[in-house]
């Protein structure tokens, strides 16, 4: 078994070795809660302890390692005191020798976000007098907080050119693992241990710049972080700022998808990058203005549908009417103008066959009755008073269904009448 008092997992110790041999030391069986497209699912396994591993469990704000025990896929990692927990679908024999497999690309792309994080904490405290209440390994892009209300612009580009100077400058990054009650653990920059921490204490040491107590896996030197770059900032929370950034491999991808980007925004526009914005900005004030001149032809068109109907000899007490491309406001104008001509009118506008809206008014009763039938049957939801019930509807191709029911709501009243 590890000697856990001297040793940190192999993880941590080699943050480089991408395969090893160990020990199977349990393998108990395990259900693990996942999340896929929105809905929650209950995987079945096993828990598996090794004596040692070379993936990392999740822990400091670094997310924890993919990878494989003799093929078989590792789910999740999860730290329980001293302990590394491998989630697997499939059993592993207690004391079997297994080879452990690292996911390279996640495990390197975390190092860097990870060391990018120490060194901009680091320069942006030393610069400025910043300290980060914490940070966020996110998929595509991390986050520091800051413990300021604001940040300049000035001050962001002055912090970036900064990092990336030390990054050039090829500065060693030295990994030491001590005992708690060492001296050296009170002269490191720390935000505290955690309350389940035990065994020995990691020391990330950015020679010459920062000394960080982190459990997490990290480059040997600044150059492999190859390069730093900082997005932007937002408003954090109670007065702090969230500053957003990318390093290594992160940064070269967000390149290339900004020249794709850009690729395809200068064909379509026909220009050049630097004429893409005032290109833009020009077609948004072009929409706006024919979405203005769109609605004021719907009202106008609504009025004179309204003014068709009414002075239509042959019309009835039952109007039902719909359009592809007009809204709401389309239907209400017309329910308007002709609700003392109808017992009921039914109006609906968006795609025949697809979702749009509803509008069912006319007499009070009428509407009530008939108001939460005419959505269920749209597959809709919908809502009303005072003799109008309007919704969303999922299924406008079951307007002729509703128009059936509203014709023989009509007869039920003719025949009441004679």
């Amino acid at each position: 078994m590890r000697e856990y008092s001297a040793m940190a997992f192999q993880c941590q110790k080699r943050c480089y070795m991408k395969e090893f041999e160990t020990l199977v030391v349990s393998c108990a069986p395990a259900e693990l809660k996942i999340t896929v497209n929105g809905k929650k699912e209950i995987l079945k396994g096993f828990n598996v302890i090794l004596e040692d591993t070379l993936l990392f469990p999740e822990g400091g704000g670094q997310p924890d390692d993919r990878g494989f025990i003799n093929d078989i896929p590792v789910l999740r990692v999860t730290r329980h005191g001293l302990e590394a927990i491998h989630f697997v679908q499939s059993p592993l024999e207690p004391l079997s020798r297994v080879q452990v497999k690292i996911d390279w690309e996640r495990r390197f792309d975390h190092m860097q976000q990870h060391s990018g994080q120490h060194l901009i904490t680091a320069i942006a405290d030393l610069m400025f007098g910043f300290k980060t209440t914490s940070w966020e390994l996110g998929r595509q892009r991390s986050f520091i907080e800051l413990d300021t209300p604001s940040v300049t612009g000035e001050q962001v580009e002055a912090l970036e050119v900064a990092v990336n100077e030390k990054i050039r400058e090829h500065i060693p990054v030295n990994v030491r693992v001590v005992s708690v009650d060492d001296p050296e653990v009170e002269k490191v920059r720390s935000r505290g241990l955690p309350d389940d921490h035990a065994g020995p204490v990691r020391i990330i040491d950015i020679v010459g710049i920062d000394a960080n107590m982190c459990c997490g896996t990290h480059v040997s030197n600044l150059s492999h972080l190859q390069v730093i770059k900082i997005l932007g900032t937002d408003k954090g929370k109670k007065n702090k700022t969230n500053l957003i950034f990318l390093a290594g491999n992160r940064v070269l991808k967000y390149a290339e998808k900004s020249y794709t980007v850009e690729k395809s925004l200068t064909s379509i526009l026909k220009n050049g990058p630097e004429e893409h914005i005032e290109a833009v900005d020009k077609l948004q004030k072009s929409v706006k203005l024919l979405q203005k001149n769109n609605l004021n032809l719907l009202r106008d068109l609504a009025l004179l549908t309204a003014k068709s109907f009414r002075n239509d000899p042959n019309k009835g007490k039952l109007l039902v009417l719909h359009r592809k491309d007009g809204d709401n406001e389309f239907m209400n104008i017309i329910a308007n103008e002709v609700s003392a001509e109808v017992v009921l009118a039914f109006l609906t506008v968006g795609d025949e066959k697809g979702a749009g809206l509803f509008l069912l008014t006319g007499q009070v009763d009428a509407v009530e009755a008939l108001g939460s039938k005419v959505a269920q049957i749209l597959d809709g939801k919908g809502a009303g008073k005072r003799g109008r019930y309007q919704g969303k509807a999922n299924k406008m191709s079951k307007r002729p269904e509703v128009e059936a029911l509203l014709w023989q709501h009509m007869s039920t009243l003719d025949r009441k009448e004679e």
